[in-house]
């Protein structure tokens, strides 16, 4: 079984595999800046970055704010996947910033974003990035007008082959998209977190063709701490009848949720890496779809 298994969609000028693989978790926790246990020795997350391309992923989630005090996930895709295949997609996001000892340091200034994207390239040893999702405040009213601009101007200047969205409402779609083509929207989405249903988000990106990307698919409101033990006794009847993990049962209920779809599930352990790649040729039946409870169809 390979990723390609899920089918691919468009990001950009470029098709990918619906199954791609979040690089947070190289670093453990690094989304906080701590972690879970010791750091993934180095050679086992190069190889397993290979492993995933060589399995058909060909959309990498990143970003330069992804570091532990021994880690940096970003240096480590460089390590794995330099000299670049064309066709791998590697994504990353600007916005929020950390100092060197891992410290937030809270929303960039559109005027401070080109120097994220230069730290971004540098890290990853690119003259250009391909997809750049700037990450928003999410549940606040602020506008992404002004740091969306900054970044269409970056992509004039070369920099930036395509941009996204992280972290948005649905008002901030549509104001980005006045400034310049949007080709992803990432937001926490799972079978226990709908807020994207409700809002209508992810309906929206597929009627004006843009991939939404779930994060925290697997975690879901345990964000950035690993998935815990499966409580849910209908993932787990539906993984029973498929001789299946429950995590690729809410892999493969996320994919359902429509062909616009991707997931990007993250893992330092190369046991999983290769389950959620299988997880790419589950198909749901319409009666499980319903047990494990279908979004209404538009949240608006």
């Amino acid at each position: 079984m390979t990723a390609a298994a899920a089918g691919t969609w468009g990001l950009g000028d470029r098709e990918v595999s619906r199954i791609g693989y979040g690089a947070m978790r190289l670093t453990g926790n690094g989304m906080a800046g701590n972690s879970d246990g010791p750091p993934i020795d180095r050679d086992l997350a190069v190889r397993l970055l290979r492993r995933a391309v060589d399995q058909g992923v060909d959309h990498i989630d990143t970003a330069s704010f992804y570091f532990s005090p021994l880690r940096s996930a970003n240096e480590l895709i460089n390590r794995a996947l330099s000299p670049y295949r064309d066709d791998v997609v590697v994504v990353t996001k600007v916005g929020p910033g950390r100092d060197a000892s891992g410290e937030w340091q809270g929303m960039a200034r559109p005027d401070q974003l080109r120097g994220q994207v230069e730290e971004n390239l540098r890290q990853l040893g690119r003259d250009h990035l391909d997809v750049v999702n700037l990450r928003h405040g999410g549940g606040d009213g602020r506008s992404v007008t002004e740091h969306f601009g900054a970044l269409a101007d970056l992509r004039e200047a070369g920099l930036i082959r395509h941009l996204g969205l992280s972290n948005v409402r649905p008002e901030h779609v549509t104001e980005a998209r006045a400034i310049a083509p949007v080709v992803c929207v990432q937001n926490p989405y799972g079978l226990d977190w709908r807020q994207a249903d409700e809002n209508g988000l992810v309906d929206l990106c597929g009627e004006l063709g843009i991939a939404f990307v779930p994060f925290f698919a697997l975690s879901g409101r345990r964000r950035e701490a690993a998935a815990g033990q499966e409580r849910d006794d209908r993932v787990r009847a539906v993984a029973r009848a498929h001789a299946a993990t429950p995590a690729q049962i809410r892999l493969a209920w996320t994919l359902h949720r429509g062909p616009h779809v991707l997931a990007i599930p993250g893992t330092a352990d190369p046991v999983h890496l290769d389950e959620n790649i299988a997880a790419a040729g589950l198909r749901l039946t319409p009666e499980e779809w319903e047990a494990l409870g279908a979004p209404v169809a538009d949240g608006r």
